[in-house]
């Protein structure tokens, strides 16, 4: 999972057709839904900040956690007030404590792309919720890197960075292979290219639900992409809702023994 290493400097910019503030608009309605308005969240594969600093303008105590010390400078360097970040992998993360909430944006999830560490992931976000706390993420489906990336190139030429982004779907391995050049310019009309490879999982919605179950949450709805919308069989982009229960549960056991 060792990625953005270059990428990170030129990340913001050539993501800038991401729609963040309307997804952390979809974020804060939908936790609002669930009863949490404010408080401790954790933004777990955080990347350059963006959203975690969107969701600390909407009154949240902010956490972000990633694994690339690259995205993470650029982070610190806009950190909004109320943010603490962590150089940490997301599949052995850890808190110093419970945090109502947890969300993962831009297909991170994907990155982990053996079932048995997601599954670990999973299990790390249900011990470090509150009881009852939520969990919200989004995932690439398997539909989305079969079906409409496939075996594909996408060329961007911009002022003072260009990139080509090589695309390859492996349906036995259910992997998502990216190549990535990436042209930065630097002094006058020199140009410095680097390469990166980013591969990711193809996972479907059963999937998904299957594993949150296992790792002790229950599942609560899942959306067409950042929409009100549920989620479909053509669903590019699914965002998941998922609860926390496990802990409440024990806290009511341990207080029938001792009654």
């Amino acid at each position: 999972m060792k990625t953005y290493e270059n990428f990170a400097r030129v990340y913001d910019e050539l993501m800038d057709n991401v729609p963040y503030e309307e997804w952390a608009q979809f974020l804060s309605e939908r936790l609002s839904a669930y009863g949490i308005s404010g408080g401790l969240m954790l933004d777990l594969a955080c990347g350059t900040g963006k959203m975690t600093a969107l969701m600390a303008e909407r009154g949240f105590d902010m956490i972000g956690v990633d694994s690339s010390v690259d995205m993470l400078q650029i982070a610190r360097e806009r950190a909004a007030e109320g943010c603490l970040y962590l150089l940490q992998d997301m599949r052995e993360f850890e808190l110093y404590g419970t945090v109502g909430a947890v969300i993962s944006v831009c297909d991170s999830i994907n990155y982990v792309t053996e079932e048995e560490e997601l599954l670990q992931v999973f299990s790390l976000v249900n011990n470090y919720l509150d009881p009852g706390g939520i969990f919200l993420f989004d995932f690439n489906t398997e539909h989305k890197y079969r079906d409409e990336m496939g075996e594909s190139v996408i060329a961007e030429d911009r002022e003072d960075v260009s990139f080509i982004w090589y695309n390859d779907y492996d349906e036995e391995e259910h992997l998502n292979y990216i190549d990535l050049s990436v042209f930065v310019q630097e002094d006058g009309d020199l140009f410095r290219k680097f390469e990166e490879q980013h591969v990711q999982k193809g996972y479907t919605l059963e999937q998904m639900k299957r594993l949150l179950e296992k790792a002790g949450m229950v599942f609560l709805e899942a959306f067409d992409g950042y929409t009100k919308e549920k989620a479909r069989g053509d669903s590019g982009r699914i965002v998941i809702a998922a609860r926390e229960q496990g802990k409440k549960a024990e806290s009511q056991m341990d207080g029938r023994q001792e009654n």
